[in-house]
């Protein structure tokens, strides 16, 4: 059942590839796009009548096995896939869930674009019902898998838009291990998350921020002060 899936979704993806969306999207991934370049709104239908089709026949193991072929084969849009059909099976996640999905960052998910797109559909959704608490990602600050890094800031940024009630105490306890990381994408993710919080939690955020300014890389400063008065960002400028 399993490869004949993984045909027929191949099959999708070669048919509907587009040589001028490919040229598109080179341009907003440094790290290369190895993609089929498919139009969104053909993409996100055929997903739609997937989702529909399979729903009786498929379970949630089913979605995992087929998943990890697509991350450890599959091009750009074939991993996209793999988190759609997961997030379609919602009402099923458990803690299995979140160990398998961890374990994609090592051989399938080489971009911020797909960390993103699992934060959101997957990640998000594991941490709003409680399946797996926000101390789970901590295990994740030491991976050698900048991508995995970048999904601990930018599931929490997902998890607030869902709730609106992330504190700062629980994000900071989180990120602070990781505000001397290297990887751009990490620091962007921090940056982000600070910048949410900072909208209505300004007195810790801003605390936080002078703690590590001097330290922490410069797109974390850079992202998470971009909402600020151009004056008043200058404070956390670092010092000479």
């Amino acid at each position: 059942m399993i490869a004949t899936k993984l045909n027929e979704i191949k099959n999708f993806c070669e048919t509907n590839s587009d040589p001028a969306i490919i040229k598109k999207y080179q341009k907003y991934f440094k790290e290369g796009y190895d993609g089929y370049g498919i139009d969104d709104k053909v993409f996100k239908c055929q997903l739609e009548n997937w989702v529909e089709q399979w729903k009786e026949e498929m379970t949630i193991e089913d979605y995992l096995d087929l998943g990890d072929e697509l991350m450890k084969n599959g091009r750009f849009e074939e991993k996209h896939i793999a988190i759609h059909f997961l997030k379609s099976n919602r009402a099923n996640f458990s803690k299995d869930t979140f160990a398998r999905v961890g374990n994609w960052f090592d051989y399938g998910i080489n971009d911020w674009a797909t960390t993103d797109v699992l934060c959101m559909l997957v990640l998000s959704g594991l941490l709003y019902d409680k399946v797996i608490e926000s101390e789970n990602l901590q295990a994740w600050v030491n991976s050698n898998s900048e991508w995995r890094r970048r999904a601990i800031p930018v599931a929490l940024v997902e998890l607030n838009k869902l709730t609106k009630k992330l504190k700062p105490v629980e994000a900071i306890e989180l990120v602070e291990p990781l505000v001397l990381d290297r990887s751009e994408y990490v620091q962007k993710g921090i940056g982000t998350l600070l910048r949410g919080l900072w909208k209505k939690y300004p007195s810790e955020i801003e605390a936080f921020l002078m703690k590590w300014k001097d330290q922490c890389g410069r797109l974390i400063v850079q992202y998470a002060t971009e909402k600020m008065d151009k004056e008043y960002k200058k404070r956390f400028r670092k010092s000479k």
